[in-house]
């Protein structure tokens, strides 16, 4: 092989390494934005009064009675997968979410609420098509539903600012197939707001949901379902 060539070769062999190692660590390691961090209760700001004091509006009622779905409130899901052959987490997050609750006593009797499928949005529009079309195919399951199917044993009355870990257990509607699912949750009242977060794995192929891997990104079998709460009277 001539010199020429040789160097010919090698500048072939570094740009080709250039683009398929250096140029995917680059964009998702330095310029590529961080997943946001996992929901969490503290992303809840306690309702506050006119004169800028949090309120305890509702806190002498307790948590029993019928609270409904308020602004705030955020459905999501957190995927692993691998793109251009790095490690990277695919999040996409909705605030379109309705619902209630209801509490008697020291059991949650009745939980359910609805999200639309059509607002998900991850700040990647490439990654929203396909969540909208080929993977969650919104236009013909444009929403996705929880119901909770056994009731949930506080097992004491709720304190204001007291932190309570509990599951909940009931029937996920998602992608027009029904499973039975079991939500992991941590509840807080703050005055007039109770909120609830949680988290629980779902299997792709339980509802039916084709492999979501497509071009570059490459995912597994199963992803996580994010929930964030914020009820009101």
């Amino acid at each position: 092989m001539s010199p020429r060539a040789r160097t010919i070769l090698v500048a072939t062999l570094a740009a080709v390494l250039l683009v398929t190692v250096v140029g995917p660590f680059v964009y998702i390691n330095l310029i590529k934005d961080d997943p946001p961090a996992r929901l969490s209760l503290e992303d809840v700001s306690t309702t506050a009064s006119t004169d800028g004091t949090s309120s305890t509006t509702g806190a002498a009622d307790g948590a029993e009675g019928a609270w409904t779905v308020t602004d705030g409130s955020i459905v999501g899901y957190r995927i692993k997968e691998v793109l251009f052959g790095q490690d990277s987490e695919a999040v996409g997050r909705s605030e379109s979410v309705t619902g209630e609750v209801i509490i008697e006593g020291t059991t949650v009797t009745a939980a359910t609420f609805e999200v639309d499928m059509t607002t998900f949005e991850s700040g990647e529009s490439q990654r929203d098509r396909q969540f909208e079309g080929r993977i969650m195919e919104v236009d013909q399951f444009p929403t996705a539903s929880f119901e909770l199917t056994q009731p949930i044993e506080l097992g004491s009355p709720p304190a204001d600012g007291d932190e309570i870990a509990a599951s909940a257990t009931g029937a996920l509607t998602l992608h027009g197939v029904t499973q039975e699912i079991t939500i992991d949750l941590v509840a807080r009242l703050d005055g007039a707001t109770f909120a609830v977060d949680g988290s629980a794995t779902v299997s792709f192929a339980d509802f039916g949901i084709d492999d979501p891997s497509g071009g570059p990104a490459s995912v597994g079998d199963d992803g996580e379902l994010e929930v964030l709460l914020v009820f009101g009277r």
